[in-house]
């Protein structure tokens, strides 16, 4: 079937769009009857197809992991590309996560009674068709088509085509989940094709797509931003810093410090700047720059950093504005705490920053005044993730103040619409 559904999808790139976000609204309105038990059986089974097909997955997965090699694709591509038991496990795990966690939908809040005796509240309601581009990542086909049906949306999901046959392999899967549960198949639609020109058609089809949530690169982002007339709920980039203060426990800085950089490159709660008080520069730098070099982390320094550190490259302007998805880090000395929310404001991209310091007072400036989705005292940017908050996984990230900011989970799905009870009440 899958291969039918890719030569319909070669032939009219325009006309298999529009099927696919007719079958999606379709999909989207049965939805809306099914209760929880049956999203929750079909998120159990999803997460036993998926455990049950792992030599299969992996299989598919090492024709996209080879391609990409032949492709040239850099080292921290191919590891958000690879699928890994863990990772398979990982992502059965996120759904029987999301099927515990409790259903939003329908939720009644805030009812009270108006002078008039009608009742007032607001019900929580899915956003309706979901459609979400990324690139790499296979295991967010589960994530998102699991996030997506617990809260009630169908999803297109445009993967990119360095996945594709893992993607496939994951939609097959979760093709089975709904099957068992008596759901729509196109309750969660893989977009069969990789041409990019797919994208264009996935965010200006506003009769059948409620939100776009672009995951990737800048570009991809930009693009999408750019050309969408669907709303987007995204984030452009993750250059996230810790600021090691000068009231800080040494120790505990070096080891956040440390992780924030190194427990994974390629994600975009990495920490790419690492800011430090003058006044622990020494003590700071001598032990984690010789933990960094054994790592195998490159260090670009501001001058007073090469001061400690003569041996790493002078770091440049666009260091700062960089992004590096690898095992790079810039690192900058501050005169100040002052100075270091400076630099924050003009250099961070509103994702993660952290603070390491005993100070009280500090600690919370720091949390009113910096201006990211996530703001964190002594601990590791890399807990800027849906499963480390209590989401049971992330559709993504979002960096934007309106609708939802921060991980995106089950309650950044929904919307909520005004419910009215009365007993035949009229207005005088």
């Amino acid at each position: 079937m899958m291969q039918s559904q890719h030569a319909q999808a070669t032939g009219d790139l325009a006309e298999y769009m529009h099927r696919v976000g007719r079958q999606a609204r379709a999909a989207a309105r049965a939805l809306g009857r099914a209760d929880t038990a049956h999203k929750d059986a079909a998120l159990t089974a999803m997460a036993d197809a998926i455990e049950q097909a792992r030599s299969r997955l992996m299989a598919e997965n090492k024709k996209d992991l080879a391609a990409g090699e032949q492709q040239g694709l850099d080292a921290a591509l191919l590891d958000r590309l690879e699928l890994t038991a863990e990772r398979i496990d990982g992502m059965a795990d996120g759904l029987r996560q999301i099927a515990a966690l409790p259903d939003p939908v329908g939720e009644i809040t805030d009812l009270c009674y108006r002078p008039s005796g009608i009742q007032v509240g607001r019900m929580r309601v899915p956003l309706g068709v979901i459609g979400i581009i990324y690139e790499s990542r296979p295991n967010v086909t589960a994530d998102a088509a699991g996030l997506c049906l617990k809260s009630g949306n169908a999803a297109i999901l445009r993967g990119g085509s360095e996945a594709m046959h893992s993607n496939l392999a994951v939609e097959t899967c979760i093709r089975e989940g709904l099957a068992h549960a008596g759901l729509s198949a196109d309750t969660v639609q893989v977009v069969a094709t990789t041409d990019r020109a797919a994208v264009g058609e996935l965010i200006t089809m506003d009769q059948y797509v409620d939100v776009i949530v672009p995951r990737g690169g800048k570009g991809l982002i930009e693009r999408v931003s750019r050309e969408a007339t669907v709303p987007v709920i995204k984030h452009l980039h993750g250059i996230c810093h810790v600021y090691i203060d000068g009231a800080a426990d040494i120790e505990k800085a070096i080891a956040v410090a440390f992780n924030a950089k190194t427990q994974r490159y390629g994600t975009c709660n990495t920490m790419e700047t690492l800011l430090v008080a003058d006044a622990v520069k020494d003590k700071v730098l001598t032990s984690l720059g010789t933990m960094y070099k054994d790592a195998g982390v490159e260090l670009r320094g501001c001058a007073e950093t090469r001061a400690v550190l003569p041996d790493i490259k002078a770091a440049t302007d666009e260091d700062w504005d960089t992004e590096y998805l690898a095992p790079i880090l810039s690192i900058r000395v501050v005169a100040d705490f002052d100075v270091a929310l400076d630099h924050i404001e003009a250099h961070g991209s509103h994702h993660t920053d952290s603070i390491i310091t005993e100070d009280l007072s500090r600690a919370r400036r720091f949390l009113r005044e910096v201006d990211s989705s996530s703001v964190m005292v002594n601990t590791s940017t890399r807990f800027a993730d849906g499963f480390e908050y209590g989401l049971g996984a992330e559709i993504g990230i979002s960096t934007d103040k309106l609708h939802a900011r921060g991980p995106v989970g089950l309650e950044g799905l929904t919307t909520q619409k005004y419910v009215v009870l009365g007993d035949g009440h009229i207005r005088q």
